[in-house]
Protein backbone atom coordinates (compact mmCIF):
# COMPACT_ATOMS: atom_id res chain seq x y z
CA UNK A 1 0.00 0.00 0.00
CA UNK A 2 2.61 2.62 -1.28
CA UNK A 3 -0.03 5.02 -1.63
CA UNK A 4 -1.96 4.55 1.35
CA UNK A 5 -4.78 2.79 2.71
CA UNK A 6 -8.18 3.95 0.61
CA UNK A 7 -11.55 2.74 0.70
CA UNK A 8 -10.28 -0.03 -2.09
CA UNK A 9 -8.60 -1.97 0.74
CA UNK A 10 -11.61 -2.36 2.02
CA UNK A 11 -12.87 -6.26 2.41
CA UNK A 12 -15.89 -8.13 1.50
CA UNK A 13 -18.24 -7.37 3.67
CA UNK A 14 -21.41 -9.41 3.21
CA UNK A 15 -23.44 -11.07 5.70
CA UNK A 16 -22.10 -8.47 8.22
CA UNK A 17 -24.37 -6.05 9.94
CA UNK A 18 -23.31 -2.16 10.94
CA UNK A 19 -24.87 0.42 12.92
CA UNK A 20 -23.71 4.30 12.23
CA UNK A 21 -24.62 6.94 13.91
CA UNK A 22 -25.39 10.01 12.65
CA UNK A 23 -25.22 8.50 9.31
CA UNK A 24 -27.37 10.77 7.13
CA UNK A 25 -24.71 13.50 6.44
CA UNK A 26 -21.06 14.15 6.76
CA UNK A 27 -18.51 11.34 7.53
CA UNK A 28 -21.34 9.56 8.48
CA UNK A 29 -22.75 9.42 4.88
CA UNK A 30 -19.68 8.61 3.39
CA UNK A 31 -19.07 5.63 5.51
CA UNK A 32 -22.28 3.83 5.30
CA UNK A 33 -22.18 3.97 2.24
CA UNK A 34 -18.74 2.41 1.83
CA UNK A 35 -19.66 -0.24 3.96
CA UNK A 36 -22.51 -0.93 1.54
CA UNK A 37 -20.15 -0.91 -1.17
CA UNK A 38 -18.73 -3.63 -0.04
CA UNK A 39 -21.63 -5.35 0.64
CA UNK A 40 -22.77 -4.86 4.93
CA UNK A 41 -25.68 -4.45 5.79
CA UNK A 42 -26.10 -0.84 7.04
CA UNK A 43 -28.38 0.53 9.41
CA UNK A 44 -28.16 4.20 9.13
CA UNK A 45 -29.50 5.96 12.66
CA UNK A 46 -30.57 9.54 12.90
CA UNK A 47 -32.37 11.80 14.76
CA UNK A 48 -34.44 12.73 12.36
CA UNK A 49 -35.76 9.97 9.94
CA UNK A 50 -36.57 12.37 7.51
CA UNK A 51 -33.47 13.41 6.64
CA UNK A 52 -32.14 9.70 6.91
CA UNK A 53 -34.80 8.52 4.00
CA UNK A 54 -32.91 11.61 2.06
CA UNK A 55 -29.70 10.00 2.42
CA UNK A 56 -30.34 6.37 2.10
CA UNK A 57 -31.66 7.69 -1.56
CA UNK A 58 -28.16 9.78 -2.00
CA UNK A 59 -26.31 6.57 -1.12
CA UNK A 60 -28.48 4.53 -3.54
CA UNK A 61 -28.02 6.98 -6.37
CA UNK A 62 -23.94 7.14 -5.66
CA UNK A 63 -24.04 3.46 -5.86
CA UNK A 64 -25.31 3.13 -9.54
CA UNK A 65 -26.79 0.07 -10.12
CA UNK A 66 -25.78 -1.63 -7.43
CA UNK A 67 -27.67 0.44 -5.69
CA UNK A 68 -31.43 -0.60 -5.87
CA UNK A 69 -29.61 -4.09 -4.49
CA UNK A 70 -28.14 -2.16 -1.52
CA UNK A 71 -29.22 -3.35 2.13
CA UNK A 72 -29.59 0.26 3.82
CA UNK A 73 -32.33 1.07 6.31
CA UNK A 74 -32.75 3.75 8.66
CA UNK A 75 -33.81 4.09 11.91
CA UNK A 76 -34.82 6.63 14.35
CA UNK A 77 -32.25 7.62 17.14
CA UNK A 78 -31.96 10.19 19.13
CA UNK A 79 -28.67 10.23 21.04
CA UNK A 80 -29.48 13.12 23.72
CA UNK A 81 -32.47 10.99 24.94
CA UNK A 82 -31.66 7.65 27.12
CA UNK A 83 -35.08 6.82 26.35
CA UNK A 84 -34.42 6.64 22.20
CA UNK A 85 -31.48 4.54 23.11
CA UNK A 86 -33.36 1.95 24.62
CA UNK A 87 -36.20 2.16 22.04
CA UNK A 88 -33.55 1.60 19.35
CA UNK A 89 -30.94 -0.88 21.29
CA UNK A 90 -34.66 -2.97 21.85
CA UNK A 91 -35.65 -3.12 18.68
CA UNK A 92 -32.37 -4.22 16.99
CA UNK A 93 -31.92 -6.69 19.65
CA UNK A 94 -35.90 -8.09 18.88
CA UNK A 95 -34.61 -8.17 14.92
CA UNK A 96 -30.86 -9.02 14.41
CA UNK A 97 -30.89 -12.95 14.99
CA UNK A 98 -27.17 -13.45 14.28
CA UNK A 99 -26.07 -10.04 16.32
CA UNK A 100 -24.11 -6.82 15.20
CA UNK A 101 -20.79 -6.69 13.34
CA UNK A 102 -20.17 -3.41 13.54
CA UNK A 103 -20.91 -0.14 15.65
CA UNK A 104 -19.86 3.03 14.40
CA UNK A 105 -19.95 5.72 17.13
CA UNK A 106 -19.92 8.35 14.53
CA UNK A 107 -22.45 11.07 15.61
CA UNK A 108 -21.50 14.56 17.60
CA UNK A 109 -22.54 18.26 18.22
CA UNK A 110 -19.88 20.73 18.18
CA UNK A 111 -19.34 23.64 20.54
CA UNK A 112 -23.29 24.65 20.85
CA UNK A 113 -24.24 26.75 23.16
CA UNK A 114 -24.79 25.55 26.77
CA UNK A 115 -28.08 23.34 26.31
CA UNK A 116 -28.88 20.62 28.51
CA UNK A 117 -30.43 17.46 27.61
CA UNK A 118 -33.63 15.93 28.60
CA UNK A 119 -31.83 13.72 30.99
CA UNK A 120 -30.02 17.08 32.24
CA UNK A 121 -26.94 15.85 30.50
CA UNK A 122 -24.66 18.87 28.80
CA UNK A 123 -25.34 18.61 25.45
CA UNK A 124 -21.76 17.73 24.03
CA UNK A 125 -20.98 15.58 26.68
CA UNK A 126 -24.62 13.74 27.02
CA UNK A 127 -24.54 13.54 23.20
CA UNK A 128 -21.29 12.77 21.99
CA UNK A 129 -20.10 10.49 24.76
CA UNK A 130 -22.93 9.22 27.36
CA UNK A 131 -25.10 8.65 24.58
CA UNK A 132 -22.59 6.35 22.74
CA UNK A 133 -21.88 5.17 25.77
CA UNK A 134 -25.17 3.99 26.69
CA UNK A 135 -25.99 2.95 23.20
CA UNK A 136 -22.59 0.30 23.23
CA UNK A 137 -23.89 -0.83 26.33
CA UNK A 138 -27.46 -1.75 25.01
CA UNK A 139 -26.40 -3.29 22.12
CA UNK A 140 -23.19 -5.57 24.12
CA UNK A 141 -24.86 -8.54 23.45
CA UNK A 142 -25.17 -8.27 19.84
CA UNK A 143 -21.88 -7.43 19.59
CA UNK A 144 -20.59 -10.80 21.96
CA UNK A 145 -22.79 -13.03 19.72
CA UNK A 146 -20.57 -12.10 16.45
CA UNK A 147 -17.23 -13.26 16.39
CA UNK A 148 -15.10 -10.34 15.13
CA UNK A 149 -17.36 -7.49 15.85
CA UNK A 150 -15.98 -4.30 16.22
CA UNK A 151 -17.00 -1.09 18.28
CA UNK A 152 -15.64 2.08 16.80
CA UNK A 153 -15.49 5.46 18.18
CA UNK A 154 -15.01 8.56 16.51
CA UNK A 155 -12.83 11.25 18.39
CA UNK A 156 -10.97 14.17 17.09
CA UNK A 157 -7.88 16.02 17.60
CA UNK A 158 -9.84 18.34 19.90
CA UNK A 159 -9.29 15.48 22.67
CA UNK A 160 -5.33 16.62 22.73
CA UNK A 161 -7.12 19.75 24.35
CA UNK A 162 -9.77 18.12 26.62
CA UNK A 163 -9.68 17.75 30.29
CA UNK A 164 -12.37 15.64 32.12
CA UNK A 165 -13.76 17.54 34.39
CA UNK A 166 -14.08 15.06 37.63
CA UNK A 167 -15.82 17.66 39.56
CA UNK A 168 -18.57 18.94 36.69
CA UNK A 169 -18.48 17.12 33.35
CA UNK A 170 -22.03 19.05 32.45
CA UNK A 171 -20.52 22.43 32.96
CA UNK A 172 -22.97 23.66 35.25
CA UNK A 173 -20.39 25.81 36.85
CA UNK A 174 -18.39 27.19 34.17
CA UNK A 175 -18.98 26.53 30.67
CA UNK A 176 -17.00 27.15 27.36
CA UNK A 177 -18.33 25.66 24.36
CA UNK A 178 -14.74 24.88 22.66
CA UNK A 179 -13.45 23.46 26.23
CA UNK A 180 -16.43 21.16 26.31
CA UNK A 181 -16.46 19.98 22.56
CA UNK A 182 -13.22 18.98 23.71
CA UNK A 183 -13.58 17.29 26.63
CA UNK A 184 -16.75 15.26 25.13
CA UNK A 185 -13.91 14.07 22.23
CA UNK A 186 -11.74 13.07 24.96
CA UNK A 187 -14.29 10.88 26.93
CA UNK A 188 -14.39 9.06 23.25
CA UNK A 189 -11.07 8.36 23.13
CA UNK A 190 -10.72 6.78 27.16
CA UNK A 191 -13.75 5.36 26.59
CA UNK A 192 -12.39 3.55 23.06
CA UNK A 193 -9.51 2.45 24.46
CA UNK A 194 -10.83 1.33 28.02
CA UNK A 195 -13.44 -0.73 26.37
CA UNK A 196 -10.27 -2.57 24.73
CA UNK A 197 -8.71 -3.20 27.44
CA UNK A 198 -12.10 -4.63 29.28
CA UNK A 199 -12.65 -6.78 26.02
CA UNK A 200 -9.05 -8.15 26.71
CA UNK A 201 -9.48 -9.06 30.47
CA UNK A 202 -12.58 -10.89 29.71
CA UNK A 203 -10.96 -13.14 26.86
CA UNK A 204 -14.22 -11.64 24.26
CA UNK A 205 -13.66 -11.92 20.36
CA UNK A 206 -14.11 -8.45 19.34
CA UNK A 207 -12.23 -5.16 19.30
CA UNK A 208 -12.58 -1.33 20.35
CA UNK A 209 -11.06 1.03 17.86
CA UNK A 210 -11.26 4.89 17.80
CA UNK A 211 -10.73 7.27 15.05
CA UNK A 212 -10.23 10.93 14.29
CA UNK A 213 -10.80 12.33 10.68
CA UNK A 214 -8.47 15.16 10.93
CA UNK A 215 -9.85 18.68 10.01
CA UNK A 216 -12.63 17.58 7.54
CA UNK A 217 -15.00 20.34 6.04
CA UNK A 218 -18.45 18.86 6.67
CA UNK A 219 -21.75 20.00 7.64
CA UNK A 220 -20.40 19.64 11.38
CA UNK A 221 -17.53 21.70 10.74
CA UNK A 222 -19.50 24.37 9.12
CA UNK A 223 -22.72 24.62 11.92
CA UNK A 224 -19.76 24.64 14.58
CA UNK A 225 -17.32 27.65 12.64
CA UNK A 226 -14.15 24.76 13.53
CA UNK A 227 -11.88 26.91 11.82
CA UNK A 228 -12.94 29.77 14.22
CA UNK A 229 -10.45 31.19 16.39
CA UNK A 230 -12.55 29.26 19.20
CA UNK A 231 -10.92 26.08 17.67
CA UNK A 232 -7.51 27.96 16.59
CA UNK A 233 -7.04 29.03 20.07
CA UNK A 234 -7.72 25.67 21.46
CA UNK A 235 -5.66 23.94 19.48
CA UNK A 236 -2.80 26.28 17.91
CA UNK A 237 -0.75 26.38 20.78
CA UNK A 238 0.52 24.14 21.98
CA UNK A 239 -0.75 21.31 19.47
CA UNK A 240 -0.90 22.22 15.88
CA UNK A 241 0.64 25.50 14.09
CA UNK A 242 -1.70 27.84 13.00
CA UNK A 243 -1.35 26.75 8.72
CA UNK A 244 -1.74 22.91 10.14
CA UNK A 245 -5.18 24.57 10.45
CA UNK A 246 -5.72 26.82 7.29
CA UNK A 247 -6.74 23.71 4.50
CA UNK A 248 -9.59 21.28 5.46
CA UNK A 249 -9.59 17.89 3.66
CA UNK A 250 -13.11 16.64 2.17
CA UNK A 251 -15.28 14.44 3.94
CA UNK A 252 -14.52 11.86 1.83
CA UNK A 253 -10.81 12.19 3.32
CA UNK A 254 -12.18 12.66 6.24
CA UNK A 255 -14.06 9.26 6.31
CA UNK A 256 -11.02 7.28 5.60
CA UNK A 257 -9.66 6.85 9.06
CA UNK A 258 -13.26 5.59 10.31
CA UNK A 259 -13.78 3.12 7.40
CA UNK A 260 -10.12 1.68 8.34
CA UNK A 261 -10.92 1.30 11.94
CA UNK A 262 -14.24 -0.35 11.03
CA UNK A 263 -12.62 -2.78 8.13
CA UNK A 264 -8.87 -3.28 8.17
CA UNK A 265 -8.48 -6.98 9.47
CA UNK A 266 -5.04 -6.48 10.13
CA UNK A 267 -5.32 -3.58 12.88
CA UNK A 268 -4.86 -5.39 16.75
CA UNK A 269 -8.08 -3.80 19.14
CA UNK A 270 -7.12 -0.69 20.57
CA UNK A 271 -5.90 0.72 17.17
CA UNK A 272 -6.10 4.56 16.76
CA UNK A 273 -6.40 5.49 13.44
CA UNK A 274 -5.83 8.95 12.18
CA UNK A 275 -4.32 11.39 9.58
CA UNK A 276 -0.22 11.27 8.19
CA UNK A 277 -0.33 14.78 7.61
CA UNK A 278 0.63 18.11 9.22
CA UNK A 279 -0.89 17.78 12.64
CA UNK A 280 -2.85 15.17 11.71
CA UNK A 281 -5.10 17.24 10.12
CA UNK A 282 -5.19 15.69 6.66
CA UNK A 283 -3.50 12.90 5.43
CA UNK A 284 -4.03 9.35 4.63
CA UNK A 285 -5.56 7.00 7.35
CA UNK A 286 -2.49 5.71 9.65
CA UNK A 287 -1.89 4.65 13.51
CA UNK A 288 -1.71 7.31 15.65
CA UNK A 289 -0.92 8.03 19.11
CA UNK A 290 -3.52 8.18 21.75
CA UNK A 291 -2.45 10.86 24.50
CA UNK A 292 -1.18 9.07 27.48
CA UNK A 293 -4.23 10.52 29.71
CA UNK A 294 -6.36 8.65 27.92
CA UNK A 295 -4.12 5.14 28.58
CA UNK A 296 -4.81 6.04 32.38
CA UNK A 297 -7.04 3.36 33.69
CA UNK A 298 -7.41 5.05 36.80
CA UNK A 299 -8.85 8.05 35.26
CA UNK A 300 -10.79 5.97 32.59
CA UNK A 301 -12.21 4.08 35.69
CA UNK A 302 -13.24 6.85 37.05
CA UNK A 303 -14.96 7.98 33.42
CA UNK A 304 -16.51 4.47 33.22
CA UNK A 305 -17.88 4.47 36.70
CA UNK A 306 -19.65 8.34 36.43
CA UNK A 307 -20.80 7.13 32.74
CA UNK A 308 -22.64 4.19 34.48
CA UNK A 309 -23.99 6.57 37.10
CA UNK A 310 -25.52 8.97 34.47
CA UNK A 311 -26.84 6.33 31.98
CA UNK A 312 -27.86 3.62 33.93
CA UNK A 313 -26.64 1.35 31.22
CA UNK A 314 -24.10 -1.63 33.08
CA UNK A 315 -21.85 -4.00 30.21
CA UNK A 316 -22.09 -7.88 30.59
CA UNK A 317 -18.23 -8.55 29.89
CA UNK A 318 -19.33 -12.52 30.60
CA UNK A 319 -19.18 -14.76 27.51
CA UNK A 320 -22.74 -15.19 25.56
CA UNK A 321 -24.46 -18.33 26.16
CA UNK A 322 -27.81 -17.79 24.52
CA UNK A 323 -29.29 -16.02 21.26
CA UNK A 324 -29.16 -11.82 22.70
Amino acid sequence: MSNGWTSNDIPDLSGRTAVVTGGNSGIGLIECRELSRHGARVILACRDEQKGDAAMAEIRSQLGAAGADAKIEVRRLDLASLDSIKVFADGLTSDLDEGLDLLVNNAGVMATPRLMTGDDFELQIGTNHFGHFALTGRLFELLKARPGSRVVTVSSIAARAGKLNFDDLNGRNRYGRWQAYAQSKLANLVFALDLQAMISEAGLDMKSMAAHPGVAATNLTTAGNSLDSGLMGLLSKPFLKLNDLLIAQDAEAGALPVLRAATDPGLAGGSYIGCDGPGETRGKPVIVAPRKLALNREIAGWLWQASVEATGVEYDFNPVTSKP
